[in-house]
């Protein structure tokens, strides 16, 4: 057996270095801009701190305690699951039928494309603006269309038990153009010929073809749409800031709208961290279960 000198031993266990090199600025800003200020809050939830103070106390796990007998941090919780189970499951199914009437379209396609995304281009506060006067109670133009037919009209951001369907409403609206998208280029992708071979054994109809080739090939690009789509969801407050403020009586509190009052209104920064911490953990949970759950039912090409 062929034994190495301790020389040329030296040359095969040495690291190249240089990729850690390259590697170097962006783990730098990553500790900087994400993990810092991750760890900053994860800090200031065991703490009793408020914006201004100029000292604090470490009080433990308090502030944890306190929001599990609050009940306006479940009932934000509540509606952030009522908005995003009203919101996921729609956006995406409209997404999908609209790119799959899209690819079916022999020309303007390109025109039906950027109708559908011009709400995610938009500035979503500058949108949200155009629909506190769409939805405004008096000179609203769809209280004004409504009038027109002789149907009831609404004070659709200001009633209980209607405002959130509202923002949902507006929700679904922002962001299936973004799911259009991603489902378009999953179509794109998904070879002619299968299409072809399925209507050789038999898959005459649209809806059979959809059932075999295309449903099972789109099952990667639908996960990857489902998970981000329920984060961006979890994620609203633009509109709830804007049109709401979490009223009529906390019925559309969100999370985000629970961490953004509690530290920024009411200054209690150790409580917002705490409210922060939780509602990572509840998306980071939600996306295992979904990727997880998802990705048996994926076929990958």
């Amino acid at each position: 057996m062929k034994t190495l000198k301790p020389h040329a031993a030296k040359q095969r266990t040495k690291i190249n270095w240089a990729p850690m090199y390259l590697l170097g600025p962006a783990l730098v800003l990553m500790a900087m801009f994400l993990l810092g200020p991750l760890l900053a809050v994860l800090g200031l939830s065991f703490t009793d701190y408020q914006l201004g103070a100029k000292s604090f106390s470490w009080i433990g796990v308090e502030n944890f305690i306190e929001l599990y007998h609050d009940k306006n941090f479940w009932r934000s919780l509540r509606n952030t699951a009522f908005y995003s189970v009203v919101v996921v499951p729609t956006s995406v199914v409209l997404g999908l039928g609209v790119a799959l009437l899209i690819e079916a379209q022999k020309s303007f396609k390109d025109f039906y494309r950027t109708i559908f995304f011009l709400p995610v281009m938009a500035t979503l506060i500058a949108m949200a603006i155009s629909w506190q006067f769409i939805l405004h109670p008096t000179f609203g133009f769809l209280n004004l269309l409504l009038k027109e037919f002789g149907l009831p009209t609404h004070n659709w951001l200001r009633t209980e038990g209607l405002a959130l369907w509202v923002l949902a409403a507006i929700g679904i609206w922002n962001q299936f153009g973004f799911n259009m998208v991603l489902f378009l280029a999953g179509l794109v992708s998904i070879p002619r010929h299968l299409y072809d071979a399925a209507a050789m054994d038999g898959a005459s109809s649209a809806l059979e073809r959809f059932r075999l080739v295309t449903w099972p090939l789109l099952g990667p690009v639908t996960l990857f749409v489902v998970v981000i789509t329920t984060i961006r969801s979890f994620q609203v407050f633009d509109t709830v800031a804007i049109l709401t403020k979490g009223g009529p009586s906390k019925s559309t509190e969100v999370l985000l709208y629970t961490m953004y009052a509690e530290g920024f209104e009411f200054f209690k920064s150790g409580y917002a961290s705490a409210v922060t911490i939780v509602f990572l953990v509840i998306v980071l949970a939600l996306t295992i279960i979904k990727t997880r759950y998802l990705e048996k039912k994926v076929h990958y090409a």
